[in-house]
């Protein structure tokens, strides 16, 4: 048994989520108070999307423990599901569920293109909350969370951002430095005209994901779901 609160697939109804103007209220309880979703909002200004989540307890306060190596790695995460088209942030066009993730795990790293210690070291960072866009699509039985990373497979050459590092998945690392502080996480992520961005949906998760211990697809599935702000996935926030 994972040692946070565990849920066998992310389309259970959790949590009864509070009507709240634009962003989105849950009540407390039900999760580690780490990863207990209490607030999520996202905001726009001319340039900008600011996605908040607040939770109960500390934000970051607990991040997984090595399992040695790329297979079997568990990743710890606060998701921004959202209703923005894939082609958004550079992938092609209707590929799945784009969401902003802020996760944390020590047996990779998968910024390349990024040193966020500042040591000279750019390959030694997954343990720091750092930011990725992910593409989230339905999964096979292998995924007990009921949602995945979405694979590339062997030989396809899809329409991926500049800053894809590397790795056979739907997936960016941007680079977009996140603010894990008291009781939240909060992300600033650039955009030509955020404004038009305005209305777009949004929901709130906090959950693990493990990679394949095969290293195969599906590489990297949702896990375990430790809370969702709507309760059922179905994004009722508005970028504000």
């Amino acid at each position: 048994m994972h040692p946070l609160h565990r849920a066998p697939a992310i389309a259970l109804s959790l949590l009864p989520a509070l009507a709240a103007a634009h962003g989105i209220d849950a009540e407390r309880g039900g999760a580690d108070a780490a990863f207990d979703v209490v607030r999520v909002e996202v905001s726009a200004e001319t340039h900008w999307l600011e996605f908040r989540m607040q939770v109960a307890g500390e934000a970051g306060a607990h991040r997984p423990e090595a399992a040695g190596g790329l297979g079997g790695a568990p990743v710890y995460s606060y998701v921004w599901p959202t209703g923005l088209d894939t082609a958004a942030v550079g992938f092609g066009p209707e590929q799945g569920i784009l969401a902003l993730a802020v996760t944390a795990h020590p047996d990779f790293d998968d910024t390349p293109a990024f040193d966020e210690d500042g040591d000279g070291d750019p390959d030694n960072d997954g343990g720091r909350w750092h930011s990725h866009w992910v593409v989230l699509v339905p999964a096979e039985e292998d995924c007990p969370g009921g949602l995945k990373v979405r694979d590339i497979p062997e030989g396809e050459e899809p329409e991926l951002p500049a800053t894809w590092p590397g790795l056979p998945l739907y997936i960016d690392s941007p680079g977009y430095t996140p603010l894990v502080d008291g009781d939240s996480v909060t992300v600033r992520v650039p955009f030509r005209d955020a404004g038009a961005l305005e209305g777009s949906a949004f929901d709130g998760v906090t959950s693990g994901l493990r990679v394949n211990e095969s290293v195969h697809a599906p590489l990297l599935c949702v896990e375990d779901v430790f809370d969702v702000a709507s309760g059922d996935l179905d994004l009722p926030g508005r970028v504000e």
